[in-house]
């Protein structure tokens, strides 16, 4: 049976951008890079206009339609600036998650956009490519893009070492998720293999996941986390995860280091909300 395309998608917006808040003299931004870096709101890292932009400029072309920001109750200045600009491709959602419980709790808010369809799920501090979105949105299930490590590495502006801390994927012969592992040592990247594809939190979840995410407790670092409860579907609800294969980069947007190059990648991209 043929599967109706996605045309919601969830930005992971709420993070408290710990990483992004510290100084680093290394990272040459301006004023008013600076000034949201050290408020740790990630998307809205202006590169000519807010990150944000560009990354729900890219879900337009892929088709998507209807987009939900997952925000803290602190971050009015995010829904004022959507709120007062012409969107023509795309509406902006809001739901708001109270504390920052880690990101199961995250999707969790968003549940009421979502209603009974299927959604992506990404993060707000990365810059995916097109066909990554067009791929899993036409799943129209449950799903996951599986990044080849040597396009990331050739193709993001990622250091290697910092890929390598990736989560890697486990797939089944019929090309199925089997297993998440996150931050792999180095016998189980031997154990994985080279090729096992390198996930980047980029998402494709029917409704079952809000049941998951319910389910969730937490993890040693005190946080709900969407690894646990993508297990759960898999595990206790019998939810298949297909496998979406993409060789290319992702920019990431994790650190003040990250904003000069990828301000650099996307110089000339044309945003269209």
């Amino acid at each position: 049976m043929t599967q109706r395309a996605t045309t919601r998608a969830v930005i992971l917006a709420r993070g408290l951008g710990t990483r992004m808040r510290k100084g680093d003299d290394g990272a040459a931004l301006d004023s008013e890079q600076a000034a949201v870096a050290d408020a740790g709101v990630k998307g809205m890292i202006p590169i000519g206009r807010p990150f944000l932009d560009f990354v729900m400029s890219a879900l337009a072309d892929a088709g998507l339609t209807d987009i939900c920001l997952v925000i803290g109750p602190e971050h009015q200045s995010v829904r004022d600036y959507y709120d007062s600009i012409d969107l023509t491709r795309v509406r902006v959602h809001f739901a708001v998650q109270e504390q920052a419980r880690g990101t199961a709790d995250a999707v969790a808010a968003a549940r009421e956009f979502a209603m009974n369809d299927t959604v992506l799920v990404l993060n707000a501090d990365n810059y995916y490519p097109i066909d990554a979105y067009r791929s899993l949105a036409g799943l129209g299930r449950s799903g996951l893009v599986g990044f080849d490590r040597a396009a990331l590495i050739a193709d993001s502006n990622i250091p290697e070492s910092r890929i390598r801390s990736f989560a890697l994927i486990g797939v089944t012969p019929d090309g199925a998720l089997s297993a998440i592992v996150e931050k792999p040592d180095e016998a189980t990247v031997t154990r994985m293999g080279a090729d096992a594809p390198v996930s980047m939190n980029l998402w494709s979840f029917t409704p079952v996941i809000f049941e998951a995410c319910a389910r969730v407790r937490p993890s040693v670092r005190g946080e709900l986390e969407l690894q646990d409860a993508v297990r759960i579907a898999m595990h206790d609800l019998g939810e298949r995860f297909e496998v979406v294969p993409c060789a290319a980069g992702v920019l990431d947007l994790s650190n003040r280091r990250d904003i000069p190059a990828v301000a650099e990648r996307l110089a000339g991209v044309l945003v269209s909300l």
